[in-house]
């Protein structure tokens, strides 16, 4: 898109989408503050000195842009207008919304089926971030596309866990394969696998245990949830995924560093997003972690699970209900 209009290409997109409104009641709280503290920014009176950058710098960074991928957004800002011919305010902050896109880049989304047996993901991340909910949410998501799941308990830690995820089940009618509180988590993988490829399964959900101990054992941890995995369905795992809370921040982004140092996480899942007033963690995580969101939480409801569309988060993040006919 040409930064000059990027805005309402963005829009023209935007209105097309069938999941329009998700993502605008699902980034209300985001939008309320930084929607009202860029229009003070971007308006036609203002002129760009170096206090506007420096209020932009603060916006950005009380929406939880960190302070470096805020002063990279700031520097290609600057780098680009330096450059183009602009005559409105509306066009410069075109311009912050492009950069903001091109900082982001690109990220493969979804799940890549596997072309033989079935295809297996780890849902990886701490107690209290979601991740539960998350995976019975994703099991609806791919029933609902056709596919055969069953989800598998390894989080023995917590009989807490291994209920809610049962519960779900039962609720989608789908295969929960559970073991007994404290059980190893890696026996429960072994029967998980086991009764996918006996039943043919599409896709099989494996939650882990969430303590976010000390490196070396979370390490150990998943080694060997991944050896045993491996052994049963070759190529498995073939996905691990990462679910951060959004409220936590900056602190989910320490998070995702650990588990990284840990296991290769290929995709995070952001919940409770429609729950943060800071929306632009999405820009950190990608600039920081270089992984890119691939599904965000922005509500209570099954189907509020949604797949991460850049497009639509910008649009967002900026523009409110107002801005859509």
């Amino acid at each position: 898109m040409n930064n000059m209009g990027f805005l309402q290409q963005l829009k023209d997109k935007f209105q097309k989408k069938s999941d329009r409104d998700v993502y605008l009641s699902g980034f209300e709280k985001s939008n309320r503050q930084f929607k009202a503290k860029m229009a003070h920014l971007f308006d036609e009176g203002r002129e760009m000195d170096n206090d506007w950058f420096e209020e932009l710098m603060i916006t950005l960074v009380e929406s939880d842009i960190s302070v470096k991928t805020a002063t990279h957004l700031i520097d290609e800002f600057k780098r680009v207008f330096k450059k183009e011919r602009f005559t409105t305010m509306e066009e410069a902050k075109s311009l912050l919304i492009s950069t903001m896109s091109d900082i982001y880049g690109d990220f493969p989304l979804d799940l890549m089926l596997s072309a033989t047996g079935p295809t297996v993901v780890l849902i990886v991340g701490v107690n209290g971030s979601g991740k539960t909910t998350t995976i019975a949410k994703l099991a609806a998501k791919y029933q609902a596309e056709g596919l055969s799941v069953a989800v598998a308990a390894g989080d023995t830690f917590r009989a807490a866990a291994i209920a809610q995820l049962q519960t779900w089940a039962h609720r989608l009618n789908i295969p929960c394969i559970a073991g007994k509180q404290d059980q190893d988590p890696s026996s429960v993988m072994v029967d998980a696998c086991r009764y996918a490829k006996e039943h043919n399964i599409d896709v099989l959900l494996c939650d882990t245990a969430g303590r976010l101990q000390n490196k070396t054992n979370l390490m150990n941890e998943l080694s060997k949830m991944f050896r045993v995995i491996s052994r049963e369905i070759e190529g498995a795992p073939h996905a691990i995924w990462l679910v951060l809370d959004a409220t936590t921040g900056q602190n989910g982004l320490s998070q995702a560093k650990v588990f990284m140092e840990a296991t290769e996480v290929g995709g995070i899942i952001l919940t409770k997003m429609d729950g943060t007033a800071r929306g632009g963690i999405i820009l950190t995580i990608k600039e920081e972690t270089d992984i890119g969101v691939l599904f965000l939480g922005l509500g209570e409801k099954v189907e509020d699970l949604r797949p991460f569309d850049k497009e639509s988060y910008l649009f967002s993040l900026f523009e409110g209900k107002e801005h859509v006919r």
